[in-house]
C-alpha cells in the first residue's frame, strides 16, 4: 500500500511549490514538541493571561513560539471556551501560522456548537481546520482540508486526566489505522496541580503532508484548551463535554 492510500489524500513534501513559507523545517521533522510557558501572575494569584508557548523539536531545540491574542475581559470570563487568535511565529517573528478559535460552548445538549479551529499558513491563507465531532462518550476531532473533507481524524480516551502518566490522542487516517499520536506529557505533581501550563508530543509520519502536520500543531493547542487549560488536575475533565 503507498502513502497516498495509507493516508487517504496526496502527500506533497516531495513538491517544494506546494510547502507555505515558514512551513519547510516541517518537511524535515516527524515529532514535535509544545511546552506551555509558565506565567508567574497566572501561577500565584490565577489570573488568567494570554497563553505561551514553545514550539521544539525532538533534540529540545526551539523552531517556534506562539503566543495567544485576545482581551482580559474574554480570558478571564469566558474560561477555556473562549475565543482567540494565536500567532506561531519563526526565529526571524515572522508570522507563520495563524490559529483563529472563535467561542463555543461545551454542553453534550447542544451538539451543534462544538469546538472548532482554523488553520491559516501563512496568515490569511486557510490549509485545514480542527473540528470537534460529538460524541457522548470519547473526545473526538477531525482534520478537515480546505474544501471541509474529512482527511484525518483524533480520538482520545475515554478520561482525559493526567495522573503521574501521559494522556494521548491518536491520530488516524481514513482507512482507521493510527498513524501519529498527539500526548499531553507528564510534568510532575506540583506543577500539575497548581497550575494549567501543559507540555505536549505530536508525533506523525515524516513524509505526511506539511500542511496537516500545521494542521495537527492547531489540533494541539485546541486539546489543550478542551481538556487541560483548567487549573490543576481537579480541572483536568472526565467527559469530552466537561
Amino acid at each position: 500500500m503507498d502513502n497516498t492510500q495509507a493516508y487517504g489524500f496526496a502527500l506533497s513534501n516531495n513538491n517544494p511549490g506546494a510547502v507555505p513559507s515558514g512551513l519547510e523545517y516541517l518537511t524535515q521533522i516527524d515529532q514535535l514538541l509544545v511546552h506551555q510557558k509558565v506565567e508567574l501572575l497566572e501561577a500565584i494569584i490565577g489570573f488568567e493571561t494570554n497563553n505561551k508557548y514553545e514550539i521544539k523539536n525532538s533534540m529540545g531545540q526551539k523552531i517556534y513560539s506562539a503566543k495567544e491574542q485576545n482581551d482580559c475581559c474574554t480570558r478571564n470570563c469566558c474560561g477555556p471556551q473562549r475565543s482567540f487568535d494565536l500567532k506561531i511565529k519563526d526565529h526571524n517573528d515572522q508570522e507563520v501560522i495563524h490559529l483563529v478559535k472563535p467561542f463555543r460552548c461545551t454542553s453534550c445538549l447542544c451538539p451543534c456548537c462544538l469546538q472548532e479551529m482554523e488553520v491559516q499558513a501563512p496568515p490569511g491563507n486557510t490549509i485545514g481546520y480542527v473540528i470537534q465531532d460529538w460524541h457522548p462518550f470519547l473526545p473526538k476531532l477531525s482534520i478537515l482540508g480546505t474544501t471541509k473533507e474529512t482527511l484525518l481524524t483524533i480520538e482520545g480516551p475515554l478520561c482525559a486526566i493526567s495522573c503521574c502518566g501521559d494522556v494521548d490522542f491518536d491520530v488516524k487516517g481514513k482507512d482507521g489505522h493510527v498513524i501519529g499520536r498527539i500526548s499531553k506529557q507528564w510534568t510532575g505533581l506540583i506543577k500539575e496541580a497548581l497550575t494549567d501550563t501543559d507540555n505536549f508530543g505530536i508525533n506523525f509520519p515524516m513524509d505526511l503532508d506539511v500542511r496537516m502536520k500545521a494542521v495537527l500543531l492547531g489540533a494541539c493547542f485546541l486539546i489543550d484548551f478542551m481538556f487541560f487549560e483548567s487549573v490543576g488536575d481537579s480541572g483536568q475533565r472526565c467527559s469530552v463535554f466537561g
